[in-house]
């Protein structure tokens, strides 16, 4: 991602590994809207660490974390809505019926 993009642009990003397997495997594209609506369960791209990273968000007793759905990785904390930067919105497959939308 840069900052050539406008910030309320949705934009694509590549899903690199195997965390969100097996409903993102590696090297699926993804659809990110910057303004979406968060809820709880939403699989978002959030900065960790000075990183990006796509996992799906966990919100609860009012604590939230980055889930992988993969078991292997483990759950990651974060401050609240300044660390999420996009919601994804669609997964785009090599065939149409792998086309999935997420809100």
């Amino acid at each position: 991602m840069n900052d050539a993009c406008a910030a309320s642009e949705p934009f694509v990003l590549q899903v690199l590994g195997d965390s969100m397997e097996p409903e993102f495997t590696d090297g699926t594209v993804i659809v990110v809207e910057p303004g979406g609506v968060l809820q709880n369960g939403s699989y978002v791209v959030a900065m960790h660490d000075g990183d990006y990273i796509f996992r799906q968000l966990i919100i609860e007793s009012g604590r939230w974390s980055l889930r992988a759905l993969n078991d292997a990785y483990p759950s990651i904390e974060i401050p609240g809505v300044s660390a999420i930067k996009g919601i994804v919105i669609q997964k785009a497959g090599r065939r149409r019926h792998e086309r999935k939308h997420y809100v």
